[in-house]
């Protein structure tokens, strides 16, 4: 069955406000920072005007042909610029089920998110854009405001959503590729990604190093580690042989569960907490995101504690 993005999930999401924790560069209103003041030259598209703003940038010659008032938008009237990474190795495709029973995978889940967070940031008049990962840069657009943009990110977030991942493997090489985003992205931005974080956990020093590459270009960063509780991190499974295929390599194992899970639970549960604390010492913010709760209670949880933070 082809699934298709829930036109409503992105709207429930649009009374909030994503509060921007550093300086970043646009034109800023409201509760905003910036170093910069004043609009760009490049022209975006035209908005409604609103009754008591400033009339400085009515197109009066609109206005003339149309007896409306509509006010310029410029690519620079943006409160913050946010650049979305989504993971799409194929350990991502791995799923669970949320609160409703509803079989959804670790790429799902974040595709829902990233289609919610955009819907906000539209209506905060924010520039976003979209980067999908994997073994390689499947897609990096820069971070933009304008209507025309937005309808393409989900359209785009779509074609993510609706991919099936059987028979295709892709490795995950998330740590080289956020060392590119780095380098690529050269506005300071809001980096908000979405991983299991299934890199390299023999050697986590490597994502470590990236996350604090983007942290070192004065990005503030937001990691979701998508994960799914009961069989990745707890190894919850009946005590019977299991046969367990790498999703990104093919390779297969067959095994009981009971024979090693004291063992892996307590070699994942040191991965996590060397991650969050990582995070903490890089002043990442971290949000553990299981996707049996479901992304609307990840997501809501975020944006609330954002909201009284800052």
């Amino acid at each position: 069955m082809i699934k298709k993005i829930d036109p409503e999930v992105p709207g429930r999401f649009g009374t909030l406000e994503l509060l921007a924790r550093q300086v970043v560069e646009g034109f800023i209103t409201g509760m905003h920072k910036s170093p910069f003041h004043g609009f760009s030259v490049e022209f975006a598209e035209h908005r409604i005007y609103n009754p008591g703003e400033s009339t400085r940038h009515i197109d009066w010659k609109l206005y003339g042909r149309t007896e409306k008032l509509f006010v310029k938008r410029f690519e620079e009237e943006t409160n913050l610029r946010c650049q979305i990474v989504i993971d799409n190795s194929s350990s991502m495709h791995f799923s669970g089920r949320d609160p409703a029973g509803r079989q959804s995978s670790k790429l799902e889940f974040s595709v829902e998110c990233a289609a919610a967070l955009i819907y906000l940031l539209r209506k905060q008049r924010d520039a976003v854009g979209l980067s999908v990962v994997s073994d390689r840069m499947d897609l990096h657009t820069t971070a933009r405001s304008s209507s025309v943009h937005h309808k393409m990110l989900y359209s785009q977030l779509d074609r993510l959503y609706r991919s099936d991942n059987q028979g295709v493997q892709k490795k995950t090489n998330t740590a080289e590729i956020l060392h590119l985003l780095a380098e690529k992205i050269h506005k300071r931005s809001l980096v908000v990604i979405f991983s299991d974080m299934m890199d390299n956990e023999a050697n986590p020093e490597n994502m470590f190093s990236a996350l604090q590459h983007l942290k070192h270009n004065k990005h503030e960063v937001v990691l979701f580690h998508v994960f799914e509780k009961q069989k990745e991190l707890t190894f919850d499974y009946q005590g019977r042989p299991f046969r367990f295929i790498d999703m990104e390599t093919g390779d297969a194992v067959k095994l009981n569960p009971a024979d090693l899970r004291d063992s892996y639970v307590q070699k994942m549960g040191t991965y996590y907490r060397d991650l969050r604390l990582k995070c903490m010492q890089y002043k990442i913010d971290f949000v553990p995101s299981d996707i049996n709760r479901g992304f609307e209670n990840i997501l809501l949880s975020f944006l609330l504690k954002r909201s009284k933070l800052y």
